[in-house]
């Protein structure tokens, strides 16, 4: 497994990382974020990659709506072909996304949509060493859990699946048994703290100050032969600042130490 965070698109990303002795970054060009910003930059990310040594692990897009009640969303589908082309020229091969859910359709005409939708992604990164795989995040998404799973990635052998067992525990499912049942699947994971009080979430801290069983879920990770990256996400509104810096580096070693 690799170690790595969730940082800015900007070349000064990667000595942060390398400071820090990880191995990769990843981007998340999120709705809201500007596209054409990021990928004239890929010629400076690039360089700033193969001067430091640390490589891009993840490109993701979180929360844009991918279909309607007509189908997919061309423009949404065109923006995915984009991030895939700049994921292969970053040497990245792995493209996260997921599918907004339409709530004037069917169950089964969202799911038909969505296994379109992933399939040409898929059929598009495979031509361009670039895998597609679901993210298990609610953020206008619901390609999260195992019905989705058992019928979308069950029909598509290809597509993988981001997790990250905070959106499980805050869902009220079993991360655990979601891990030992997916693990297979799983392409790329995210690495973030959660804690929940009275039913109700509290934080998101540094992983290894929160309730997450990181040593069990590391235990399945590699039950399962999972060998990709762990994605560090810094996503609390309270570790901020040089309590955040200092959060990040808690999870560094913690995380380190249950990597052989």
């Amino acid at each position: 497994m690799k170690l790595g965070i969730i940082a800015s698109a900007e070349a000064a990303s990667f000595q942060l990382a390398k400071d820090k002795g990880l191995e990769f970054l990843e981007f998340c060009i999120n709705i809201g974020s500007d596209l054409d910003a990021f990928t004239n930059q890929i010629p400076e990310l690039k360089a700033a990659s193969e001067q430091t040594g640390v490589k891009v692990g993840s490109v993701g897009r979180w929360g844009s709506d991918r279909i309607s009640k007509e189908g997919i969303v061309e423009e949404e589908l065109q923006i995915s072909y984009r991030l895939i082309d700049a994921a292969a020229e970053l040497g990245c091969a792995n493209f996260v996304c997921g599918v907004n859910k339409v709530e004037e359709l069917s169950y089964y005409e969202n799911v038909s949509f969505a296994i379109d939708y992933f399939r040409k992604l898929i059929n598009y990164g495979a031509a361009k060493g670039v895998v597609i795989s679901s993210y298990n995040c609610d953020w206008n998404n619901f390609v999260k859990d195992d019905m989705a799973w058992t019928l979308i990635h069950g029909y598509l052998p290809e597509l993988g699946i981001k997790f990250d067992p905070s959106h499980s525990r805050y869902a009220g499912r079993d991360y655990l048994l979601e891990a030992r049942k997916w693990g297979g699947r799983f392409q790329h994971v995210h690495i973030k703290g959660s804690v929940i009080i009275d039913g109700q979430r509290f934080d998101d801290p540094p992983a290894g100050l929160d309730q997450t069983d990181w040593g069990t879920f590391m235990a399945i990770l590699y039950g399962n032969g999972y060998n990709a990256g762990l994605s560090i996400e810094p996503h609390s509104h309270v570790w901020n600042g040089e309590l955040g810096d200092k959060g990040v580096q808690f999870t560094i070693g913690y995380i380190r130490s249950m990597m052989f």
